[in-house]
């Protein structure tokens, strides 16, 4: 320590934004710092720089790593660093680091533009479901909801193949948002949850579940190993569920496909005529429009993106490609980092 020593007897300049406590002493006659002509700075050797260095850093205190500040911010705790030696530091500094500054910098990386965006969508298509959608057969829009909702007996009427198809894929596509959203859709930075959504989208799709799209905030909250335990998680995340959905859908497909062309031109009548129809393909275009986004939400939060990658292109397969992710996905009883990086954040 007698090179310590010496360098605190002797004066250099320093820059130091530190409250006025804490500055050098000043001579009352004269109120500027006195300072070394340049010539008479004493030149640090690179053991002299290593020792300095090491007091200026901060160590570990009974194995917990002290907090790094965002640097150009001010607050109660401030720091005073040499100029050379604050320009080593921010030289220093990670790239996790930099990245957790520019978030806290720009409010957490949020982008409020794409919520705007997603309003301005979901007001124009409630505008055009109530006002422009086609709606000349509406006493066979009821009969038909009636006939799939099984509420009417065997009158001789045939239903169109392919919209059966469509009315019981519709009823899975809630489904597979609740295995996207519940484990890693949901906010930790809002106070707005998300089953009320899922449990309305059941009834109104996608219409129900943009409005949480919109005031979605990421990152996701912390997950315990008892809530992966419990209900509804584990029913959400079980292989067998998702194996299930995935072959549900699959006989629902191929059940549309075997259909001949006259069916497919009957449903396309349908489309242009009925409300409910046309409502219900623009639902699934919709489902299969935002899935892709909320894979890939899902698979970066399972840290799954280099193994996973090849699945994002499938994931545009209209409810194939989501439902098979779902099913070759980790669980998150397998990731540490949803059990143990949840009790030291929350400790």
């Amino acid at each position: 320590m007698p090179t310590i020593r010496m360098l605190a007897a002797k004066s250099y300049p320093i820059s130091c934004h530190c409250p006025s406590s804490f500055r050098s002493p000043v001579n009352r006659q004269n109120p500027k710092p006195q300072s070394l002509p340049p010539s008479q700075i004493p030149v640090l050797g690179a053991r002299s720089r290593l020792l300095l260095t090491r007091t200026l850093i901060p160590r570990r205190v009974l194995g917990i790593k002290p907090v790094t500040l965002p640097l150009g911010k001010t607050g109660l705790l401030q720091i005073c660093r040499d100029s050379v030696e604050r320009e080593d530091f921010e030289a220093g500094v990670g790239e996790k680091e930099k990245v957790l500054v520019e978030r806290s910098r720009d409010g957490g990386g949020s982008d409020w533009t794409t919520s705007v965006l997603l309003f301005g969508l979901w007001t124009g298509l409630m505008y055009y479901v109530f006002q422009l959608a086609p709606d000349q057969t509406p006493y066979r829009d009821v009969y038909f909801l009636q006939k799939l909702l099984n509420l009417r007996g065997d009158d001789g009427f045939v239903m169109n193949q392919v919209l059966v198809a469509l009315w019981y894929i519709m009823g899975l596509w809630p489904l597979v948002y609740s295995m996207l959203l519940v484990p890693t859709g949901r906010s930790s930075r809002s106070k707005i949850p998300v089953w009320p959504f899922l449990l309305v989208s059941f009834f109104g799709g996608a219409y129900a579940l943009i409005p949480y799209f919109v005031l979605w905030k990421p990152p996701p909250p912390a997950v315990g190993e008892d809530e992966i335990r419990g209900w509804p998680l584990n029913f959400l995340e079980s292989k067998i569920t998702a194996a299930v959905t995935v072959a549900a859908g699959m006989g629902m497909i191929i059940y549309a496909g075997l259909a001949d062309g006259d069916v497919w031109e009957e449903f396309y009548q349908y489309f242009r005529e009925s409300k409910f129809i046309h409502i219900t393909c623009i639902d699934f275009s919709l489902f299969t429009a935002f899935s892709p986004f909320w894979v890939y939400n899902d698979m970066t939060a399972r840290r799954w993106l280099n193994k996973g990658s090849w699945l994002l292109p499938i994931a545009l397969v209209p409810f194939i490609g989501p439902a098979l992710y779902l099913l070759l996905r980790p669980s998150l009883s397998a990731l540490p980092m949803f059990t143990s990086s949840t009790t030291a954040e929350n400790d």
